[in-house]
């Protein structure tokens, strides 16, 4: 058992916090003249910016970092099964092991909970009337560090349900957290997002490229409001990213490869392609990433890359190869409905340059160089099958692909026109929800989509089909309360094992065990 919670005692992350140490002899003492802490760094616009650093750092260092937890958001999907196994993942395959002691939970809940934390850091420094800011100054920071503290509690209350809802930066150990209402979680996400709506620079004036600008704000609200059972209020929300005119559906072809064959789907997402200063017009928020950078990459290993990519390289004469996207581990294997039933063939997000069907052995050494691979069996499973390409990235020098630098689209102008859609269908405006879909499924060349067609289940196949390996699809279904039926339809190795309280992950046994002062419910259906 820990000995403390993780939210106890998570200090403002990006700052080093030192002590001096003590002795019984008088001139071995110490008299420390300067330490870095919120109360003493927070206090101009060089503290605030370092702290701001030190939250997006948290940010970039997600479920990237630790092995297959990544994989935890599509496998035991309707999107995905398990390629290659790792512990981590292995419960969400078979629902019946998932329990409060499932290893997983504790890492989510920590990273929500620590960029909470350094996100209350801010808001409350900025407060301080000592603060040599303006108030323009304050709204900003304040703005930024609310948007970070809804996305994290937007994760945490979608997966969890109710969570304690913390307001304060937290300093000292405490064992009485409660669980709020997912309501109002819900509530206090809207809250802060409008606030950082309002106070936020639009894309043309954030302080630096790769900045959080009001239109990531906006279309997280559109989410959250679309949970609080809000439907006019975002379609409002997602109008205004539309609306905006910073944003434009990607059409065209353009960027480092626009002389290759492809499509102008398959640019955005070509490394060196995917930021706003490179030419991708539908980018409203990228995790920017670089090789060869200093602070270019995670300070950990980022495994898109390795756990959407298959294993090729275990299949005699395939060798790693850029064409290939670099070396893949094979930790997310897409379902047959996502393989075969989802897309139709003239759909540009089908195309070879967005989903890769088929291989060619390419070690020269091979007797089967230059012929298709064809495999059966186990080699389907983990090493060779259909993928989304999206997370292609290959640096030579890292022929075992250790890390990842491509960037992280994390909002584009795709997913507005599905929010919007969303919030229409709502409202029982099929008409208008049909034309937002075929916004895109027009860039696509796929077949409209009649009013009559339009449910949310088909909102969901095409997020689908946009979205794939960006969106975090867990995340998607358990919002929608789709989570159940799509497994039980589109997932048959893992549909016997899911019951309809997985809708909702348990609560982390270990952050029960030390609340020994007030209750921390556990979610029904899950036993300690």
């Amino acid at each position: 058992m820990k000995k403390s919670s993780y939210i106890y005692g998570i200090l403002l992350a990006g700052l080093v916090i030192t002590g001096g140490t003590s002795c019984s002899k008088h001139f071995l003492d110490e008299e420390l003249k300067s330490k870095y802490a919120p109360d003493n760094t927070l206090v101009d616009e060089l503290g605030f910016e370092a702290a701001s650093t030190g939250l997006q750092s948290i940010m970039r260092n997600d479920y990237g970092n630790i092995q297959s937890l990544l994989a935890t958001f599509y496998v035991g999907t309707d999107m995905a099964i398990t390629g290659q196994a790792a512990a981590i993942q292995v419960p969400y395959e078979d629902y019946r092991n998932l329990n409060p002691q499932t290893g997983s939970l504790s890492s989510i809940w920590n990273w929500n909970y620590k960029v909470i934390n350094a996100a209350n850091n801010i808001i409350a420094a900025a407060a301080n009337p000592k603060a040599s800011l303006t108030q323009q100054q304050r709204d900003f920071y304040k703005a930024e560090a609310s948007f970070f503290r809804a996305y994290a509690y937007n994760q945490l209350s979608i997966l969890f349900g109710g969570v304690p809802i913390i307001k304060e930066p937290v300093t000292v150990p405490r064992t009485d957290y409660t669980r709020a209402a997912e309501a109002d979680v819900i509530q206090f996400m809207i809250d802060d997002l409008t606030f950082a709506e309002k106070n936020l620079p639009d894309p043309a004036n954030v302080k630096k490229q790769g900045r959080i600008n009001k239109f990531a704000a906006s279309q997280l609200l559109a989410e959250a409001l679309l949970r609080a059972n809000k439907p006019a209020d975002a379609e409002a929300a997602a109008k205004r990213v539309i609306d905006s005119k910073f944003f434009n559906l990607v059409t065209a072809r353009y960027g480092v490869k626009a002389a290759q064959p492809g499509d102008p789907f398959a640019d955005m997402f070509i490394y060196g392609n995917m930021r706003r200063s490179q030419g991708n017009t539908e980018a409203i928020w990228v995790i920017e990433q670089q090789y060869n950078v200093p602070g270019g990459g995670s300070t950990e290993f980022d495994q898109r890359r390795r756990e959407w990519g298959p294993f090729y390289v275990n299949v005699a004469g395939m060798k790693v190869a850029d064409s290939l996207g670099g070396r893949g581990i094979g930790r997310i294997r897409p379902t047959n409905w996502w393989t075969y039933e989802l897309y139709e063939k003239t759909d540009m997000r089908n195309s070879p340059y967005n989903i890769r069907r088929t291989y060619y052995y390419n070690d020269p050494a091979s007797p089967k160089y230059g012929q298709q691979v064809v495999v059966t069996g186990f080699d389907t499973i983990q090493n060779i099958y259909a993928h989304t390409t999206k997370w292609y990235e290959f640096q030579p020098q890292d022929i075992q692909g250790a890390q990842d630098y491509k960037d992280r689209i994390q909002m584009r102008l795709g997913e507005t026109y599905l929010l919007l859609a969303e919030a229409q269908l709502l409202q029982g405006r099929l008409d208008d929800a049909a034309a937002s879909i075929n916004v895109i499924r027009g860039r696509a060349h796929a077949t409209p989509v009649q009013a009559a067609q339009v449910t949310m289940d088909y909102i969901l196949d095409e997020r689908a089909r946009e979205l794939t390996a960006e969106e975090l699809r867990r995340l998607t279904l358990v919002r929608t309360k789709k989570l159940v039926d799509r497994v039980r339809k589109y997932n048959p190795k893992t549909a016997p094992t899911i019951s309809d309280f997985n809708i909702h992950l348990p609560i982390p046994q270990s952050e029960i065990d030390v609340n020994k002062d007030a209750v921390l419910t556990q979610n029904d259906g899950y036993q300690k």
